[in-house]
């Protein structure tokens, strides 16, 4: 049976043109092929631009208006959800395996640690997936299908190293496992279309800000991840396409939507043993900050206009999109707030909405990227006013040893310390996302992450 020409999406978080220099292996494949700044999309966020890049729709046509939403239904705030079925339109993996089908050609597919991965109809997908017990205990651990292939990655690689993917620990063995992954993935199963994801420069970019000394050494630190999966690639022949989901800005302020609207009699909160919670049915309206953009949910159309104006009163605010600006954007979706509130490029949201920090809740000051109401960077850091953290953590590992409950409290409150930041376009198209090719060929039909769909099928010969 024919197959089709294998494709790789290499999604290298945070790279742009302007960084790609300190790149080696990868300005050497855009020699080779092609590389200009690419289009993105608003929210500039992690599961709004993949979306976007696999159906080639905006956020009101796909539905991911972010990294996480109100969900109105459940009266719950949900970030980071991995379920495909959330994703609205054909996605690139059912587009393709539709065509191949009518076609008759042989068709696999893999994705590694892209998001949507959970019932994605894909042949090979892995992702990181804790096991939670009901004791309130966590086990970190991967889930991917067929149900042994994440086990068949660990035994060839090693455990997958949780602590270094998100939190303070975040760093570059997660990327280079995940390439380690995608190259062992390329080799053996030699899938149609391949699908990973490497963060390794969202952190310090985050941490530190992209003008920081550090950035062209971690720019180099994920190249050389890649250039594992390069030469997994050019052994099997698969042609290589990478992408950015966004570039990073430098911030110098922050705005907390949500004490605004507490302070204004909004935003109400329910006070209780582990600190103050969120109380999203009493409160007339609430931010979902997420980096540089904000959701905010209006439960009475007489508050709109009034909730509007004193958001757009607060410094930091660039722009707050009532509905029509939504349409125009193609951000109007039923999962979005009643207003979207962007951030001056320079600035970025904090969720909490404690207005001491003695009543915030227990979640604050840990890792618990599902409970927060509120995307929050400042997972990435240590507490700098802790005494001797490391024998904190040392103790607290020693307390989850011996079977005790026990929380890892040493994140900090201080939302100061984040320099980096996303969510709104760069106004400088070098600071923005890039697309790299191996093949000069079809590239000048890709101007921005919604056009990657439609490149991908026509590379593998299914347009």
């Amino acid at each position: 049976m024919p197959t089709v020409r294998p494709l790789l999406w290499l999604d290298v978080v945070g790279l742009t043109p302007r960084l790609l220099q300190h790149a080696p292996r990868l300005s050497a494949l855009a020699r080779q092929g092609v590389s200009k700044p690419l289009g993105g999309v608003v929210p500039a966020v992690t599961t709004t631009a993949q979306a976007t890049a696999l159906t080639g729709l905006t956020p009101s046509g796909h539905g991911i208006v972010g990294n996480g939403w109100f969900h109105r239904g459940l009266g719950e705030v949900r970030f980071w959800p991995q379920s495909h079925r959330l994703v609205q339109g054909e996605t690139v993996h059912a587009a393709a395996r539709k065509r191949a089908r009518e076609r008759g050609v042989a068709y696999t597919s893999a994705t590694v640690f892209a998001w949507f991965n959970q019932g994605a109809p894909v042949d090979f997908s892995v992702t990181p997936k804790p096991w939670y017990g009901c004791d309130g205990s966590k086990v970190f651990g991967i889930h991917g299908d067929p149900v042994d292939y994440p086990g068949h990655l660990e035994r060839e690689l090693g455990p997958f190293p949780f602590f270094s993917f998100w939190g303070p620990r975040a760093g570059l063995p997660a990327t280079t496992w995940i390439a380690r992954a995608t190259a062992w993935t390329l080799r053996t199963h030699r899938p149609s279309f391949t699908f990973s994801y490497l963060p390794h420069l969202d952190y310090d970019l985050q941490r530190f800000g992209p003008d920081a000394p550090g950035t062209a050494e971690r720019v180099r630190e994920v190249d050389e991840a890649a250039g594992v999966v390069l030469d997994a690639a050019a052994e099997t022949g698969t042609e290589v396409v990478v992408f950015s989901e966004y570039g990073l800005l430098p911030v110098g302020s922050v705005a907390w939507p949500n004490r605004v609207l507490r302070k204004a009699g909004l935003l109400e909160v329910r006070d209780g043993p582990f600190g103050e919670g969120l109380d999203v049915f009493r409160s007339r309206a609430f931010a979902v900050c997420d980096h540089q953009i904000a959701h905010v949910y209006v439960r009475e159309p007489a508050d709109v206009a009034p909730v509007a104006r004193l958001l757009e009163a607060l410094p930091e605010v660039g722009r707050v999109l009532d509905r029509d600006a939504r349409v125009s954007m193609g951000l109007e979706h039923p999962r979005s707030g009643e207003l979207v509130v962007l951030a001056k490029p320079q600035s970025w949201f904090a969720y909490p909405f404690w207005l001491d920090d003695t009543k915030a809740p227990d979640y604050a000051r840990t890792v618990d990227i599902h409970r927060k109401p509120g995307y929050d960077p400042c997972e990435l850091f240590v507490d700098p006013k802790l005494h001797m953290p490391q024998l904190r953590v040392a103790r607290r590992l020693l307390q989850k040893k011996l079977g005790m409950r026990m929380k890892m409290d040493v994140v900090p409150l201080d939302a100061t310390l984040v320099k980096g930041s996303h969510g709104v376009l760069s106004l400088d198209g070098d600071d923005g996302p890039v697309f790299v090719a191996g093949e000069k060929a079809d590239s000048d039909r890709v101007r921005t992450l919604a056009d990657l769909k439609a490149h991908a099928l026509l590379r593998m010969g299914l347009a």
